[in-house]
């Protein structure tokens, strides 16, 4: 089968695309024909070998993924083959960056029936990081505020939208770049980082604070400010600490996004519902993935891609 791997941690010239041996399902695994996988900013770090995921190489990038399931392994229930489904596959693990993946049987759910197959792979990992961000460690409730920084990446839309159905309020920043999207996801208010404080800018305190942006530690910790009493700072950006205030009582949490089938299987409800989007700014086919690393290796890749199999 055809697939994109690398031999060795290093820069895009790694990656190489060509024949690999099919994998065989073992006890408790399903194989997938691959409709698409989505290219992660994480795909760039492991490939690199700056983000501590223990792969064994060689490894086969993309961890979301969609596909039919065409095998299946011992000792498996609730899914047979010609199931269309979509899954967050364990990161350590061969991807989806192939015509072929093994998946760990409890780590797919049935696919959204309302888009493409192929679009559905850029749903998993990143709507669970909103989900896990704002539920889990946020513990956001209706009637709250939240103010997201760094809305107009994939994960802030998916923020947006899953805390306007629940009832809260959203503040968030972005780039004029990114403006109309946040606005189309639904925020209540939005303020361009590019040119106001935030510090004064954000009219009152909010119940949680969201960061999904590289920003300087100090501004981060400046930020704190925002967050009342008893709320709580919740980051995704694992290269340094999350601040919060004890005094406060204000709680500091960062997200390592884990895989849930449940909260997965409730966030392709809420597709085939019509109450989330998922967002594909481009499909490209499997032989061009190296490339897409390379631009993304110079901050070239806004929006969410999807990686075709066939």
């Amino acid at each position: 089968m055809k697939a994109v791997h690398f031999h060795e941690v290093g820069g895009p010239e790694v990656l190489q695309f060509g024949e690999v041996e099919q994998p065989v399902p073992a006890a408790g695994q399903v194989r997938l024909r691959v409709a698409a996988s989505a290219f992660n900013a994480a795909d760039n770090g492991m490939r690199a070998g700056f983000l501590p995921i223990p792969v064994v190489l060689p490894h086969v990038p993309g961890y979301d993924v969609s596909g039919i399931i065409d095998a299946v392994g011992g000792g498996v229930e609730g899914v047979v083959v010609g199931d269309r489904v979509i899954g967050f596959l364990p990161m350590e693990q061969d991807g989806g960056a192939a015509e072929y993946v093994i998946a760990p049987a409890d780590a797919v759910v049935a696919a959204p029936t309302s888009i493409p197959l192929a679009d559905a792979a850029a749903l998993p990992s990143v709507a669970l990081t909103a989900w896990q961000a704002l539920v889990d460690e946020g513990r956001l409730e209706a009637g709250q505020r939240l103010l997201i920084v760094g809305a107009g990446g994939v994960v802030g839309k998916y923020a947006i939208q899953l805390a306007k159905r629940a009832g809260v309020e959203v503040v968030a920043t972005a780039s004029p770049r990114s403006i109309d999207a946040v606005r189309a996801a639904g925020a209540d208010e939005i303020i361009d980082h590019t040119g106001a404080d935030l510090l004064s800018a954000v009219d009152g305190q909010v119940d949680v604070l969201l960061n999904l942006a590289p920003i300087e530690p100090g501004q981060f910790a400046a930020l704190v400010a925002l967050v009342r009493d008893g709320g709580a700072v919740v980051s995704t950006t694992a290269f340094m600490p999350t601040p919060g205030d004890e005094k406060r009582g204000v709680r500091a949490a960062t997200v390592y996004v884990r895989p849930n089938r449940e909260r997965l299987t409730e966030l392709v409800s809420l597709v085939d519902n019509g109450r989330l989007t998922v967002e594909v700014t481009r499909r490209i086919p499997l032989a061009e993935l190296p490339a897409l690393h390379a631009e993304a290796s110079v901050g070239r890749v806004p929006g969410k891609v999807v990686v075709l199999a066939g």
